[in-house]
């Protein structure tokens, strides 16, 4: 084996090590869920890149990198024209192109296959394929969760365990024949679609017996149950409900049973679930930048009260340290969550990505788009971006603002754990 070849093995081995080590690590100190997380989230990056990378290549494109991660290269590895690799700051990745400005300089003969000699539809596409991959992403993720995941249906109510009441060998529940795992059907012929309907009909139910109509493995059964006064029960020594009025109680735990939905039908369900997440990542983008946030979000930085009230933290907008801690926490106690929220970062950074500003990909857009219009009998139009320079150190600097603030908050002032 020469030199090359055992430095490049040994790089390899290295990094494997390096890797199970830091996996180790994460594990040890925030649980299994964190480095698959930190895994999910890195992917997620690098299906962005290689939505640049793939159409880069499809439109003669010449690509010089494609790494993950930036700075000191921890392994590296040519193939063909591209080298690709990862570096040690996993804060991200890139694909190289040459000629993403008129400014560089280039061979002659290498010229054909830059960024900037591409014709209009192939830049914008190229452009713009980062932020469809993590729509096709989040299609993936959405099929995926609706087959093999489930999701919690608001409009069925099923029995999810039994309050023991003291001194009471049996609850009224238990008395009446409701068993674990029983849907609520319906209660004196009212039809049961949503946990508000059914415990306002039992509360106002103490002490009269109601009709109930259960589903039980795939057949309903009809039971007759008599809620008791939520005050004349008693649990851990004290009342169940306290106040002047009597409160009925049949003593049972309630849930959202999960449904499934069949792989023919999670295909449209897919797209109106990701179409609803865009709509809605739209709008809170557009609060995101809007000037009263931004005023909300110093606010918050500056007044710790703020900064900690309820109101605050279920509203303001998140850092990817928030995001992570949440998916982290999701995943190890609700999955159909876990899967929402990576649907969701996958759709709020493709449309952030396409913001019509540089560095971000949205601003190659505009700018092909601009030169294109101002193209003028076939002559083509080179924009001299120099000129946005100022603008762009503007948003520049309000996305470092928006950044430093939420991290300071999501680090100082932790969202509490909404799955607990």
């Amino acid at each position: 084996m020469n030199e090359s070849r055992r430095s490049s093995l040994f790089s390899v081995l290295s990094l494997l090590g390096g890797t199970l080590a830091l996996v180790g690590l994460l594990a040890w100190v925030g649980g299994w869920a964190l480095p698959l997380v930190l895994f999910l989230v890195i992917a997620m990056v690098m299906g962005h890149e290689f939505g640049h990378f793939i159409t880069a290549k499809r439109a003669g494109m010449k690509v010089t990198d494609f790494f993950v991660g930036f700075g000191p290269v921890l392994w590296s590895t040519t193939r063909g024209e591209t080298r690709y690799g990862i570096r040690a700051l996993l804060l991200g990745g890139y694909v190289k192109v040459p000629g993403m400005t008129w400014y560089e300089d280039i061979d002659l003969d290498q010229e054909r296959r830059t960024y900037r000699s591409a014709s209009y539809p192939r830049k914008v596409l190229f452009a713009s394929a980062g932020s469809l991959m993590h729509v096709v992403m989040a299609l993936l993720i959405a099929y995926a969760a609706l087959v093999f995941v489930g999701h919690a249906d608001p409009q069925r109510v099923s029995v999810d365990g039994f309050t023991r009441w003291q001194g009471q060998a049996l609850n009224a529940a238990q008395r009446a024949g409701v068993h674990l795992g029983d849907e609520i059907v319906a209660i004196d012929g009212h039809r049961i679609d949503g946990m508000n309907v059914l415990t306002t009909l039992i509360h106002s139910h103490a002490n009269r017996t109601i009709t109930l109509v259960v589903r039980r493995d795939g057949r309903d059964v009809t039971l007759h149950a008599t809620p008791v006064d939520g005050r004349r029960v008693r649990v851990n020594g004290q009342p169940e409900v306290s106040g002047p009025a009597p409160v009925g109680l049949l003593g049972i735990q309630l849930t959202n049973p999960t449904v499934y939905t069949n792989w023919l039908r999670a295909v449209p369900d897919s797209v109106t679930t990701v179409g609803s997440t865009i709509n809605q990542a739209a709008h809170a983008l557009v609060h995101v930048f809007s000037p009263g946030e931004f005023s909300t979000l110093l606010h918050q930085v500056t007044t710790p009260s703020a900064a900690r009230s309820t109101a605050s933290q279920t509203t303001r907008p998140v850092s990817i340290v928030e995001v992570v801690r949440l998916a982290d926490q999701a995943a190890q106690s609700n999955v159909p969550v876990f899967f929402t929220i990576l649907i969701t970062l996958n759709i709020f950074v493709g449309l952030m990505n396409m913001l019509p500003m540089l560095p971000l990909d949205g601003g190659y857009v505009a700018i092909a788009t601009y030169e294109r219009l101002r193209r003028r009998g076939g002559q083509a139009y080179h924009a001299d971006i120099n000129k946005l320079t100022p603008v762009v150190f503007a948003f520049v600097g309000v996305l470092l603002v928006l950044f430093a603030s939420t991290l300071y908050l999501d680090i100082v002032y932790p969202i509490a754990n909404p799955f607990h």
